[in-house]
Order: structure tokens, then sequence, then C-alpha cells
């Protein structure tokens, strides 16, 4: 079955909290690894990690509200040898610590891995000072780090595998805003590399992590008016799978990119950077522009047009058939 097929399938309604997930894997790897340990900045409930202190309580740091010693906490304890994940907001770990994010992990090429959780505008109501849309273009520009956004709870739980054992610094978005599963049984994340979750010759749609499912019902929305339109999922943003996305470029001649994020910086720079060096072809690239309004996520992410009806039209653009 699709990934397109399975969001169609009886129960495919079903969203989840990629938290859970996140938090259910990272007890298990901590069971059967003694160097796993968490730290975070009086988060513990919004990390989801009050099952992991009640199991490991001497293997769960809080630093309080400070989050750019919570990062130097974390790379401390990777020196030592320990595997921490960092936890906070995604808004205040990657704003109030980059310099630490630089200089103490990246840097110093420390296996930290850096967890943003409730990323994008997951805390809607809460304000343009807890929306996290600025992370990746931030955290793209910090050389030797490693960016990546899972696109639902398996391959979040992946993910976390993944980044156990990486042995360097990793920034990873876990996403809050419930998601439906978009990978199937047989999908292993695989960092660098873009999953291709439908086929497609009219144009490509390259979503990351919560647009992923919306690429796939505007990809479904598009078949309906004849128009094939290849989904990728993008849940490495650095380093790109340029191979897939340059041959994407030339298959399809047209590239739209969705992320919960700015639009300068993120995927879609990392894309268009890309194309205009090797391959151009036209573009689209929804995001967000300016600040954030205060909202609960959906409006938002409706206000910016980063839901499968703002996909459909930005394919439409660019294929010239205008609005229907």
């Amino acid at each position: 079955m699709s990934a397109a097929e399975a969001l169609r399938a009886p129960g495919a309604s079903e969203t989840f909290d990629c938290r859970i997930a996140f938090a259910d894997e990272l007890i298990k790897l901590a069971r059967a690894d003694k160097r796993i340990v968490a730290v975070c900045n009086d988060s513990i409930g919004s990390s989801n990690l009050g099952a992991f202190q009640k199991e490991f309580p001497d293997r769960l740091v809080n630093v309080g509200i400070a989050e750019q010693n919570m990062v130097g906490v974390g790379a401390g304890l990777a020196n030592a040898g320990m595997v921490p994940f960092v936890c906070a907001a995604g808004p205040f770990l990657t704003g109030r610590a980059t310099e630490q994010i630089k200089a103490d992990c990246a840097y110093s090429q420390y296996p930290v891995v850096l967890c943003g959780m409730s990323p994008g505008m997951a805390y809607g109501e809460l304000g343009p000072t807890h929306h996290s849309v600025e992370d990746f273009a931030w955290m793209r520009a910090i050389a030797e780090l490693t960016v990546m956004a899972p696109a639902d709870p398996a391959e979040t739980r992946q993910a976390v595998q993944w980044a156990a054992g990486a042995g360097k610094p990793v920034y990873m978005r876990v996403a809050r805003f419930k998601i439906p599963a978009v990978t199937g049984a047989g999908h292993r994340f695989e960092p660098g590399k873009i999953s291709t979750l439908r086929e497609g010759g009219d144009v490509c749609i390259a979503a990351v992590g919560t647009m992923v499912s919306r690429a796939l019902e505007a990809a479904d929305l598009l078949a309906q008016e004849g128009i094939a339109a290849r989904v990728l999922n993008v849940s490495t943003l650095k380093p790109l799978d340029e191979d897939t996305i340059l041959k994407a470029a030339r298959e399809t001649g047209r590239i739209v990119t969705a992320e919960e994020a700015v639009c300068s910086g993120g995927l879609g720079g990392a894309v268009a950077e890309l194309v205009a060096q090797r391959h151009p072809v036209p573009m689209r690239i929804l995001g967000v522009s300016g600040f954030a309004p205060t909202g609960d996520t959906q409006f938002l992410l409706d206000h910016f047009g980063l839901n499968a009806a703002g996909l459909v039209q930005a394919a439409r653009d660019l294929l010239g058939t205008g609005a229907r």
C-alpha cells in the first residue's frame, strides 16, 4: 500500500503526537544503553519526558529556564562519553542557544541530539515568541550539523534510533501538532536520503515534517484534474539528498516546496540553492512570511496557504492552469 493509499484507508483519519513516539523510543534505547541521558529546560511536561524521569531519575538533568547552559551541559556530558538528548521548545533551544549549538556542539563535533520540541506553529495561541519557524534557517547555517524533521511517528522512532548512534551533533524537530501516518511498513529512515512517497511527472511537491501529509492530499486533488504530482518526503534538510532533487527537477520541470517554517533559508532555500546552480526550474516556495500572528495551529497553516488547497494552487500556477 502506498502512503497516499494509506491515508485513504479505514482509520486513516487518525492523527498522532510525535512526542509520544519520541519518548517511547528514547526510553527503550535508554534501557539498553546507560550512556543515554536527557537534558531539559524546565520542560519535562512539554517534552513528554515524565515517564523517562520516573524510570531514570538520575539520568535526567533539568537545568531550569537556562537554554544556553542546557546546551553547554549537554556538550559536557557528550565529552564525558554520554549520549545526551537535549530537549526544549524549538524557538528557545535554537534562538537562545545558537552560539552554544555552533561552538559547543557542531564545532566540537560532540554527539549531542538537539530536540526541537513543538516546532513550527504548534504553540499557536502563544504567539510569535513561541513560533519556531526560523529554526531550519538558523540550524542549516551551522556547519557540520545534521538537520532533520521526521514526517510521522514511525519515522520519528527511526530517527531517534539513528541519532542515538550517529556519533555527531544532530538537530531534530519533534512534532507536537498531530499528523497522520504517511510512511508504510517497509519504510526506513535514512539520514540524507529523500523518500519518494508518490511518483509523478508533471510537478514535484517536496515537503518536510508536518507538510508531508498535506502534500499527499494535494497530490490526490491534482490527480482528479489529470495532473501527476511527485511527492517527496525531505526528512533530512542537511545534508540534502541532491540526487533525488535534481532527478525531480529534470523529470518534472517544476518544484513546489512546503515547510512549517519561514520561506528563506529552510527547505525552499536549500532546494533553490541547488537547482539554481545545477538545473534551474520554476519553483514556488510555500512557508511563513513575516511574523506569524496568534491563533491555533490550523488557522495559522491555512493563513499561510500551508494546506492541500495552497499546494494545489501553487502547482497550478507552475503549470499555467490557473485557478479552478
